[in-house]
């Protein structure tokens, strides 16, 4: 903008279009004009007038959102707007409006919220010669309510978010239910969690296309420390990505990965904080499925030795001989019962006596393979369950018990006495056998009870069903 001459006299000049008039009355006249210039300073923060070619010809107050009138009047009216290309322009009414928003731009650079009360000036015939009009500047109640505005989108989507949780019970269906929600009011192309496993990087749960695209990126933004404390952008091959770190209570660390499709927009900022707000919805599912996974482990669980309880034990077993049957192969039960344990709890006490038992169950975990099943059936009482094992197998395994079990529990309870050992019953199920379960423990069982019989601490492999 230049400098323009004002076409409004200065205070306490001569007005050209007063010559000739009664002193008096020019002087009435002038201070009735400087009333009305104080008076509309007073009521507006910006007050103008454009003539016929959108120019303004006067500006209050000097100066006005910090520009000095002198560099304003004569100039182009829309040179001030902040987007010339679109909203209301208040410089060129056709008809009067009141209370109208525009975006002006200041001095400093910043924009300001006016609305605006203006009208067109009319010449003799009724054409529009120029316009006049004042506004208010409302910036800061225009960011309060938009911000409020935002706030209630942002409180709406979240409680349509938990609603959608809600719904379900299960954490996995919980987790589905949150990412189809976060996708549908992100319009997002698709959303998802991403943590870690043995192997690395990992989709955790998804909804939508192209989560293999996006992993690496996203779990270099969920291992960054600073993404911890708001969601963090960035692109993954065209796609713009958007990840929310959420850390849980029992130290998971996972993501809310939302993408769009590649060459989609950037996200804003009002899209950041809804991120962040589902990801902290994420870290309550994360952490409800995590107590879910301990409750279930703890139904199938022996709480003192970590074995197997009798029901994991044998809801396990029908998925382990029906891999066997399809591979042809043997499986061999093994039931384990302690010699001597009632004087131990009597002599010792029960703490003593649990010690002998978590013992126990450590010399049966080493006995068998990771593949195998371990498990406390109650008091004394253990089972073990080899895969692909004969009988052969499954009496060297009770030999190297019987030898090793009675020094490893006397270091237990300090004492060789009373002498602590296994009795050990072995039935094996062999390849094309139609035996149930229940068959082969009950002959093992019957093996293990024909040594307590015949004076404990040995084993006995129960004759085939066929025999």
């Amino acid at each position: 903008m230049h400098d323009a001459p004002a076409t409004t006299p200065a205070a306490g000049s001569a007005d050209p279009a007063m010559t000739g008039l009664d002193p008096r009355l020019g002087r009435v006249l002038l201070e009735s004009r400087q009333r009305w210039r104080d008076l509309v300073g007073l009521a507006a923060d910006f007050a103008f007038e454009t003539d016929a070619a959108g120019r303004f010809s006067f500006v209050v107050p000097d100066p006005a959102l910090g520009w000095p009138t002198a560099l304003l009047l004569d100039q182009p009216a829309e040179r001030l707007l902040a987007d010339p290309s679109g909203g209301f322009d208040p410089f060129h009414p056709t008809v009067p409006l009141r209370g109208r928003h525009a975006w002006l731009r200041r001095a400093d650079g910043t924009v300001a919220c006016l609305a605006f009360s203006s009208a067109p000036l009319l010449g003799p015939k009724g054409e529009i010669v120029g316009a006049r009009g004042l506004g208010i500047d409302v910036t800061e109640q225009s960011q309060a309510m938009a911000e409020a505005a935002t706030a209630l989108r942002r409180s709406g989507m979240v409680e349509h978010i938990l609603a959608r949780m809600r719904q379900e019970v299960l954490a996995p269906r919980m987790m589905h239910a949150v990412l189809e929600a976060v996708r549908g009011a992100l319009g997002a192309e698709g959303a998802a969690v991403v943590g870690s496993s043995a192997e690395g990087p990992a989709i955790l749960h998804q909804n939508g296309h192209g989560a293999e695209g996006v992993l690496d990126s996203a779990a270099v933004l969920v291992a960054d420390p600073a993404a911890t404390v708001r969601a963090a952008a960035a692109v993954a091959a065209g796609r713009p990505l958007l990840v929310s770190t959420c850390l849980t209570r029992f130290g998971e660390r996972a993501g809310l990965a939302v993408w769009r499709p590649t060459g989609g927009r950037a996200w804003d900022i009002e899209e950041h904080l809804l991120v962040d707000a589902a990801g902290a919805i994420v870290r309550v599912v994360l952490e409800h499925q995590a107590i879910q996974r301990e409750m279930a482990r703890q139904a199938r669980t022996d709480s003192l030795t970590a074995l197997l309880n009798r029901r994991a034990f044998l809801e396990e077993l029908p998925r382990h001989i029906d891999r066997l049957d399809r591979e042809a192969l043997p499986g061999t039960m093994i039931f384990v019962d302690l010699d001597n344990f009632k004087p131990v709890n009597d002599r010792f006490g029960h703490e003593v006596g649990d010690q002998v038992l978590c013992r126990t169950a450590a010399l049966l975990r080493r006995t068998v393979r990771p593949t195998d099943l371990v498990a406390r059936l109650g008091g004394d009482e253990f089972a073990l369950w080899l895969n692909g094992a004969d009988h052969m197998t499954a009496a060297e395994r009770a030999e190297s018990l019987r030898l090793g079990a009675p020094g490893e529990l006397a270091e237990v309870i300090g004492a060789p006495r009373p002498r602590l050992s296994l009795s050990i019953g072995i039935a094996t199920r062999r390849v094309g056998s139609a035996e149930d379960i229940d068959s082969v423990m009950r002959r093992a069982d019957l093996a293990m009870f024909e040594v307590k019989r015949q004076g404990r601490g040995h084993w006995r492999v129960a004759p085939d069903l066929d025999a």
